[in-house]
């Protein structure tokens, strides 16, 4: 379940209302879900993957790939769905992902991916909620 969130990260109005621990672990503390673990690396309908947090739209799933990684993977995000910052936790420097309403942490962006593109935008499934497109069973 998603709430509408304010820009900028703010948490009033409902902001992430209705989000597992987990969810919550993963979106707002920065955490990393086991891979494998989602069931959204096997979804192959057509439809929007959102922030689970706010609802934004994040991801279009005909740019949703298989990477081997074991976290739903995309090689483009959708104009203005998210961000990217510097993440040197770990002793490792990674571009982190977040949602661009919310800020909450989606995953990372390395450049490994396929083309035209060559992005692999590594997501946690938790902090995403799939939509599926009008005519696909929901």
């Amino acid at each position: 379940m998603t709430q509408s969130c304010g820009p900028n990260g703010q948490t009033g109005g409902g902001c992430g209302v209705g989000l597992t621990p987990e969810q919550r672990r993963i979106l707002h503390e920065h955490g990393t879900e086991r891979p494998g673990s989602s069931p959204l690396n096997d979804e192959k309908r057509a439809g929007i993957y959102a922030c689970a947090a706010c609802g934004r739209p994040l991801f279009d799933s005909k740019t949703k790939y298989n990477s081997g990684s074991g976290w739903p993977s995309f090689f483009q995000a959708l104009p203005d769905g998210v961000e990217t910052t510097q993440d040197s936790r770990y002793g490792m420097v990674r571009t982190e992902v977040h949602c661009a309403n919310c800020k909450g942490h989606l995953g990372h962006v390395f450049p490994d991916g396929p083309p035209p593109t060559g992005l692999r935008y590594c997501m946690n499934g938790l902090a995403l909620d799939f939509r599926p497109a009008e005519g696909e069973k929901a």
